[in-house]
């Protein structure tokens, strides 16, 4: 008789791992931030992604040289404890709770006011709560179910985008031609930019790669993490901004303004309505609605694998947090918490709310990563094999890049937010005793 699994399993090939970065982020991920982004900066849109998918480069960079000597999960919590100590790690963990807790419930907030255009005999609640119980399913059954899962949402969001930009294409050469294809004034128009709007729409562009460090929680779970975790995270990044970057960039040459939108939440929809009519209006809010609920279904595995490091650990109660199921090998009891907390986060909060916080949490956390890779490759290791580029320069950009987009983030996200710091750190001194014990658990990560 076959011994029950205790631990993770080691399930996941690089392309189950691309896959899961791609959903997770999701191809079209930019397509419900293109009329906030492109208000904000302007109509710099493309502009502002491009610059955030640097900064996201950079740091994907970092997670994946930091996931394959630590091929552990817990993600940055992981990371910065090894980097620094068992003090840092722990607030990176809990900046990152902020950003993980809040991505399902953007997607479901976004998926559940998707429907509510589409049907709205259903009351909002009743689709947010149908939504939860359905990816909370999924997850249950197991890290195998939630990549097949991935695969189904990639095809069907990919028969949407396909036809998009055909038809796109089709319309701008019909009425402008070779110039209404090929334009610099999406990149930089010198009537309406400033580099503040820039910044402000590429702090919040930032959020169409939210989440592609979830790729590093699964590092327990992945063949050859080593190899897979630096080879997935960098290419999920580099394909999302040029994937997302062009759907934005044909919708900017549609419609060009930044000030007149019908919607500006549901602006993109507006644009499929030009070039392709009812149809693909109503092709498009299927699609985000399936997209929203990848999204979400990804996003809830990988917070439930975060918290699972951090009860192994014992920084959070190890009976419940700690647990993994014998039978599916997933970390069942911290699925059913996320959705208990996003089916609560989406009765407090809107999208745009939603939105704006998340990237406070992400941001810090990012910035701990790039800091913790300096300290680790640059002054903490064999100086003999140091180099200058890789430990030391590109992480030091990553940092840079990070904490400028943080910085322009909204003053109610970084009011919010700040709350939600000083809280982990209430919680921190009161479990250390004042700083004054190592959790049980940290101290092979506790090198100051």
């Amino acid at each position: 008789m076959n011994k029950p699994p205790c631990g993770l399993r080691r399930a996941l090939s690089l392309w189950d791992l691309i896959l899961y970065g791609i959903v997770l982020i999701m191809p079209i991920a930019a397509v419900p931030l293109f009329g906030l982004v492109q208000q904000m900066s302007s109509g710099h849109a493309v502009s502002a992604i491009l610059l955030s998918m640097v900064a996201m480069v950079l740091t994907a960079s970092s997670y994946g040289r930091i996931a394959a000597k630590y091929p552990a999960a817990g993600s940055a919590y992981t990371f910065v404890r090894h980097g620094f100590n068992a003090y840092a790690g722990f607030l990176a963990g809990w900046a990152m709770l902020l950003d993980y807790l809040l991505v399902p419930v953007v997607c479901i907030l976004y998926a559940s006011l998707t429907l509510g255009r589409v049907a709205p005999g259903v009351p909002y609640w009743g689709w947010c709560l149908l939504i939860i119980i359905v990816i909370t399913v999924v997850n249950l059954l197991g890290v195998r179910s939630t990549a097949n899962a991935n695969l189904t949402m990639m095809v069907a969001a990919l028969a949407v985008i396909v036809p998009f930009r055909l038809l796109a294409v089709r319309w701008l050469f019909a009425g402008q031609g070779w110039s209404g294809l090929f334009s610099f004034h999406p990149f930089y128009s010198p009537k309406s930019f400033h580099w503040s709007g820039l910044a402000a729409g590429t702090a919040l562009a930032a959020l169409t790669y939210g989440g592609f460090d979830g790729v590093s929680t699964l590092s327990e779970e992945v063949e050859n993490p080593q190899r897979n975790i630096l080879l997935a995270t960098v290419f999920v990044c580099v394909f999302t901004g040029i994937f997302g970057g062009l759907q934005i960039y044909l919708a900017q040459r549609v419609h060009p303004g930044f000030n007149d939108f019908a919607n500006v939440e549901t602006a993109f929809m507006d644009v499929t309505r030009i070039v392709g009519g009812l149809w693909l209006f109503r092709a498009m809010a299927a699609i985000l609605i399936i997209t929203s609920l990848g999204s979400g279904l990804t996003a809830q595995a990988g917070i439930s694998r975060l918290l699972y490091g951090m009860g192994r650990d014992g920084v959070l109660p190890r009976r419940v947090f700690g647990y993994v199921h014998p039978s599916t090998a997933v970390p069942s009891w911290n699925i059913l918490l996320v959705g208990v907390l996003a089916f609560a986060g989406c009765l407090v909060l809107n999208y745009e709310r939603a939105a704006e916080l998340i990237n406070f949490g992400a941001f810090l956390a990012f910035i701990g990563v790039n800091a913790s890779v300096i300290r680790i490759f640059y002054f903490r290791g064999d100086p003999a094999r140091r180099k200058l580029l890789t430990d030391l320069l590109l992480p030091m950009s990553g940092l840079l890049f990070c904490l400028i987009i943080w910085w322009h983030l909204s003053n109610m996200a970084k009011f919010v937010g700040s709350l939600w710091f000083a809280a982990g750190l209430v919680y921190l001194a009161f479990h250390t005793r004042g700083f004054r014990d190592v959790p049980s658990g940290f101290e092979s990560g506790f090198n100051a």
